[in-house]
């Protein structure tokens, strides 16, 4: 079932490639979707594509890249809106 994930993350996530990690992640799985900075420090990722595969994403995201720190994850479901590819903004 095709489904679209957004996810704010808090902690020490902008700066330490998290961004990248997130497009690297996503575009292994096949997902679609964008990485962008938040002005208060958070970092927002949204994702489309199967469930299962979006649950996978999700708890990377909640690891983070090795310099990061991620002490807070939100996540809120929907239904697709057809994103395609995987952008870092």
């Amino acid at each position: 079932m095709q489904r679209r994930v957004v996810v704010l993350i808090r902690g020490r996530v902008q700066g330490v490639g998290f961004r990248a990690f997130a497009q690297k992640k996503a575009l292994e799985l096949g997902l679609s979707g964008y990485a962008e900075n938040l002005s208060d420090g958070r970092v927002e990722v949204v994702a489309e594509g199967e469930e299962a595969l979006l649950e996978q994403f999700l708890a990377f995201l909640q690891q983070g890249p090795r310099l990061s720190r991620v002490e807070g994850v939100e996540v809120q479901w929907s239904e697709p809106s057809g994103l395609r590819g995987f952008y870092v903004y």
